[in-house]
């Protein structure tokens, strides 16, 4: 089985995000279902948390903005794929947030994950 990715989430909307985040608009984290080419959502494992709606996250849910586009098309793009993108809720998931997927660069320079820096 290959090491799970990294992957870098640009969020886009809500507007207030970053200032509500100390100035971020990045969330990091790997995800083992961009294993799965045919795969409609991963579940991604956020490196840090963020605040939204007057509570923390540690997960988000990621899917294409566009009906019809496959994930694994952020293999293939040079500045990102728009991704739609969820938080936990107590009922499932709640989509309230727009932004941009793509590949990350590793945490830091002595990380050797086979298939990373081949993807990068």
């Amino acid at each position: 089985m290959t090491p799970p990715l990294r992957f870098r989430i640009h969020v886009t909307e809500p507007f207030g995000f970053e200032r509500a985040n100390g100035g971020a608009a990045d969330l990091f984290g790997t995800t083992p279902d961009s294993a799965d080419a045919d795969a409609t959502e991963w579940t991604v494992a956020l490196e840090s948390w963020f605040h939204l709606d007057d509570e923390d996250h540690d997960v988000v849910l990621v899917a294409p903005r566009y009906v019809g586009e496959p994930l694994a098309r952020v293999f293939d793009s040079l500045l990102g794929f728009p991704v739609r993108i969820a938080h936990r809720v107590p009922d499932g998931w709640r989509f309230a947030m727009t932004g941009m997927l793509s590949l990350a660069p590793l945490a830091n320079d002595d990380d050797e994950s086979p298939g990373q820096k081949d993807r990068i």
